[in-house]
């Protein structure tokens, strides 16, 4: 794919992808970016200690704000963390 080029959902490959808030996107583009940097930097190169990343804190800020606006579209984040597979919930449809 040529720079500018749509891809198969209709973005361009230099756009980042958005967040399911758009409220948390700037939060996700600065972890993204922090997150690419760290594992180029220090991960490949064998330089990371466990739990001193420098991404922490904007992992934390993204992480909330996500879950602000899984909230406010009365997403319920217990209900998606449920294991269905294997179990009678798997092949039941879902209610409306």
């Amino acid at each position: 794919m040529e720079e500018g080029d749509k891809d198969a959902v209709g973005s361009t490959s230099q756009e980042p992808m958005g967040s399911i808030g758009p409220e948390c996107t700037e939060l996700k583009v600065a972890y993204d970016t922090c997150f690419n940097a760290w594992f180029a930097d220090k991960f490949l190169k064998g330089q990371s200690k466990p739990g001193l990343d420098s991404c922490d804190a904007l992992l934390a800020a993204y992480t909330s704000c996500v879950k602000k606006a899984l909230k406010t579209r009365h997403v319920d984040l217990e209900e998606i963390a449920q294991s269905h597979l294997g179990t009678d919930k798997e092949r039941k449809k879902p209610t409306t």
